[in-house]
């Protein structure tokens, strides 16, 4: 959209025109006629600089000075280290237009500016007369007093366009109100399928001696519109056809710039590319069609990747992967993940996990990504020793940037060994799981929630039961304070399983409580249940039929990278399903420290139980990443 103020009728019935260049009234050197007597002053050093330079604000507002200081291109020449009398010279001079276009910007339209360097008006020095130094600059401001809208129209409007709360009667007239309303005028024909929307003229009329603007704009919102072709360059190793299909670019549809946004996120979140470009045609095709150019560069294929956590009592954990991000050149993406758990843990053995998965987007249709995937785990507990084997093909839904569906056809089979002897388990499972991320930042978030559910059915295949896992989650976060410098976090969880017993249930199925996901401060896996005969103690030490946790966290940022965490834990795992049963809890609390990285906060915790009987002494757990 063309600047609307560029092609706007101003008249003024006094003092300067509205639109016009900036005008720098000038009394002298000395002279004791200058209008800036008695002006409010001070001087605004930069550091290390030869050159003193100084904002005065006649109406003393300081909140105003420092906009303008802060516009300023002769700040910028001497934050720059460039101190020569050209430079100077050439930045006061374009600082007339400059400073007369934020004052705009603040509704003052008889403004008077001036610029003396070593006492000499800025305007007045020919560009190859400039001064062999300058020493002092005063940038001296009259904003006078601010003009009010005595009319604000702008028309025609497509339907449900909201303007700006400040284009109205009565309010200050600032331009870039008026820019707002012109743009948000384009915006909602554009909403509505008229692609080359515009703004066809403006009028504004300053009355100086009323303090008075009258604020006209036209819009001409043009033809209905339908997209016409997507043209694709910059592709080198997916094919085109691919390129096309992930795109689902959508021909023959009303425009909507919604979804060119769409087309751009699709594209985005198959990994393979770099830079996006989406350009619309400059001029419309036959039947009033837009076509859209599209420009890719694709990222390099292989990536490799890693990860750790630490905790006194659990030991370290690394992972890794390495990923190839278009294998068939068709989007497809490879990757094959490894960790290490448990590294030096007085508790367990180590655990290692290992998987291969491939996705392919746009499968069915642009929206879905299909996968395949298998890996295999190797868990040493302290209660129970795990091998587990995983193959599965799997739909990911992702209709938009905060909704994400998933499920997946999986056949597992385990063998766990514990005091009651060696189990075998093996199903088949639809586990099924949708998620709503509300959050403003992931990594960090400040507000918002996430909500995430479950519902797992599976069938048991010989000795193995049958039945229904389901779990659900929930975070919220809130912030105020300065700069949002206070934020409460909390995380509620909760699962249950119906259908077969305790001991026909598969292990990995169960549900424990304690450790750095659950409750920092306890143990991993420390409090579950004893509900399967077995053992010297006649019973064996399992995870349970139904679980519960609750998180609470308030964290203060002290400094633009550093924060500080205060948290609370609790979980309770119950041996029925329902959360019936035989039932125990346990707590945990402590304080964490958070620093900023490019990837996320870098956390530091140290917590202890004080509820349960679960576990003692303090726990520290470092990792990547908030701890939800």
């Amino acid at each position: 959209m063309a600047g609307f103020l560029g092609r706007a009728v101003v008249v003024a019935t006094a003092g300067c025109l509205l639109a016009g260049p900036a005008v720098a009234q000038s009394a002298g050197s000395g002279s004791s006629s200058s209008p800036f007597s008695g002006l409010f002053s001070g001087a605004d050093p930069v550091k290390n600089s030869p050159v003193d330079l100084q904002f005065r604000v006649s109406n003393g507002d300081a909140a105003l000075k420092k906009r303008l200081r802060d516009t300023s291109r002769i700040t910028d020449a001497l934050v720059e280290g460039r101190y020569t009398a050209q430079d100077v010279l050439a930045a006061a001079r374009a600082d007339y237009s400059r400073l007369l276009g934020l004052l705009y910007d603040e509704g003052y339209y008889d403004s008077v500016i001036e610029i003396r360097l070593d006492g000499v008006e800025a305007a007045g020095i020919a560009p190859l007369d400039a001064p062999q130094v300058v020493r002092q600059v005063v940038v001296a401001v009259n904003p006078g007093n601010a003009f009010r809208y005595a009319r604000a129209d702008i028309a025609p409007l497509a339907p449900e366009t909201e303007l700006p709360e400040n284009y109205r009667v009565g309010k200050i007239a600032r331009t870039s109100d008026m820019r707002n309303a012109a743009r948000r005028g384009v915006d909602g024909w554009r909403e509505h399928g008229h692609a080359k929307a515009d703004v066809a003229a403006t009028e504004i009329i300053a009355d100086h001696a009323t303090r008075r603007i009258d604020s006209r704009i036209a819009l001409a919102p043009g033809p209905m519109v339908r997209f016409g072709q997507l043209h694709a360059t910059g592709n080198q190793r997916l094919s085109t056809r691919r390129l096309y299909k992930i795109a689902g670019f959508p021909e023959g549809q009303r425009f909507d710039p919604e979804k060119i946004e769409t087309v751009r996120r699709r594209l985005r979140r198959s990994g393979v590319f770099s830079a996006i470009t989406l350009e619309e045609a400059e001029t419309l095709g036959p039947d009033n069609t837009l076509d859209v150019n599209l420009t890719v560069v694709e990222q390099k294929l292989r990536r490799l990747g890693a990860g750790f956590e630490i905790s006194s009592n659990d030991g370290a954990m690394v992972s890794g992967y390495w990923m190839h991000r278009n294998l068939l050149r068709g989007g497809e993406r490879l990757r094959v993940d490894a960790e290490l758990k448990d590294i030096g843990s007085g508790n367990s053995g180590r655990d290692f996990k290992a998987g291969v998965r491939i996705d392919r987007p746009a499968t069915l249709n642009p929206d879905i990504t299909a996968s395949v995937e298998a890996r295999g785990e190797r868990l040493r507990e302290e209660d129970y020793d795990l091998d587990l084997g995983v193959f599965g093909l799997g739909l990911t839904w992702l209709p938009s940037e905060r909704l994400t569906g998933e499920t997946r056809l999986e056949y597992r089979r385990s063998r766990v060994r514990d005091d009651s002897g060696t189990s075998h388990f093996e199903i088949l499972a639809l586990p099924s799981t949708l998620t709503w991320d509300r959050r403003d930042v992931p990594t960090d978030a400040k507000r918002g929630f996430w909500l995430s559910g479950t519902a797992t059915p599976f069938t048991g295949l010989d000795d193995t039961g049958s039945g229904l896992r389901l779990v659900a989650e929930g975070r919220g976060y809130r912030s105020f304070g300065e700069s949002d410098r206070v934020t409460l976090a909390a995380r509620a969880r909760a699962g249950s399983i119906w259908g077969p017993g305790i001991e026909e249930t598969p292990r990995d199925y169960l549900f424990w409580s304690g450790g750095g996901g659950s409750v920092r401060g306890q143990p991993f896996e420390s409090l579950g249940v004893r509900a399967i005969t077995g053992g010297p103690e006649g019973t064996i030490r399992t995870g349970g039929m139904s679980v519960a946790n609750v998180t609470g966290e308030v964290r203060f940022q002290l400094r633009p990278k550093i924060g500080v965490v205060a948290f609370a834990d609790a979980g309770r795992v119950w041996a029925d399903s329902g959360f019936g049963g035989d039932t125990d809890w346990h707590a945990g609390a402590g304080v964490g420290v958070r620093y900023d990285t490019p990837v996320g906060p870098l956390r530091l915790d140290v917590a202890g139980p004080v509820g349960g009987d679960t576990g003692e002494g303090v726990q520290l757990y470092l990792g990547l990443g908030q701890a939800f």
